[in-house]
């Protein structure tokens, strides 16, 4: 008998004692031993988002749904000129302006996962230089749904603009990365817009979505991110009202996606200042809400 085997065993005998002395005493709950085997991989908090969205047909059924809706909203709003998506853009003149879409990338029009399924593979954590080696590759699939919807968009003269948190020398790679799985992008005009790419273009987007809006009536916002339609890096509380405030947006003027490995939502857990992979998970436990009093 093996080692392993020993403790299944003893613990098996110690179920079966305590159920021998049940009327006298509650039952006492026997964890499994831990496998000696185990790796590390097996607990990345990761894990299962990254097989979700990577094998699910939830996953995919979920984006094109998400992308019909866009499509049906976007050739509505071609009729309509008061039409904006842009809370930057409302009361402005906005009825001869040419038309535009603003679309986020990473996990709205190109997919990432398989660079999640390698920090996993490797036990790590988000590594900065890592993911710009990733996107360096220019290798990420388009999300389903997005290059056909990109791609109408394009046919009737809406051009799509990419407001993305991507650093700005990392712009010409996700170029390459647009161009090579067949979404638009129009060779005249500057549509990546990057972060950083110019001073006042943080990490909040309203700025981007300002610069478009002097020069385009922007019809639909479509992202995977609450940051990709108002600036919410807030605490949950604010969050809150926010998304209540602009409940008769979502599934109109604004499209979201799913992404559940990573997100503003997850640094309005944490709060303010540097948190350490404990207190991290003390924060994400405490979040838990099982409705007892």
């Amino acid at each position: 008998m093996n080692l392993r085997s020993a403790k299944l065993g003893a613990s098996l005998a110690l179920v079966l004692l305590s159920g021998a002395c049940a009327s006298q005493r509650a039952v006492p709950r026997v964890e499994p031993p831990a496998s000696p085997d185990v790796s590390p991989r097996a607990e990345h908090p990761t894990l299962y988002s990254t097989l979700w969205v990577q094998t699910a047909a939830e996953y995919r059924a979920t984006t094109w749904q998400a992308y019909a809706a866009a499509r049906e909203t976007m050739l509505r709003a071609l009729a309509d000129t008061t039409w904006t998506a842009a809370i930057e853009q409302e009361g402005e003149s906005i009825g001869g302006l040419p038309l535009a879409v603003i679309v986020d990338v990473d996990e709205t029009v190109l997919d990432n996962v398989a660079f999640q399924a390698r920090v996993i593979l490797a036990e790590g954590a988000f590594d900065p230089e890592a993911w710009a080696a990733w996107v360096e590759e220019a290798q990420a699939p388009p999300v389903p749904g997005a290059a056909e919807f990109l791609r109408l968009a394009d046919s009737i003269g809406v051009t799509a603009f990419y407001v993305t948190n991507r650093d700005h020398p990392l712009e010409a790679a996700t170029r390459r990365n647009l161009e090579a799985v067949g979404l638009p992008v129009d060779p005249d005009v500057d549509v990546v817009l990057s972060r950083g790419e110019r001073e006042e273009w943080t990490s909040d987007k309203s700025s981007r979505r300002e610069w478009v809006a002097q020069r385009y009536r922007i019809v639909l916002l479509v992202g995977d991110d609450f940051n990709d339609f108002v600036p919410a890096r807030l605490p949950r509380p604010e969050r809150d009202r926010l998304v209540e405030r602009y409940r008769d947006r979502w599934g109109e003027e604004w499209i979201i996606l799913p992404n559940p490995n990573y997100g503003s939502w997850e640094g309005a857990l944490y709060g303010e200042g540097d948190r350490t992979p404990d207190e991290r998970i003390r924060l994400r436990l405490q979040a838990l809400d099982d409705l007892r009093p």
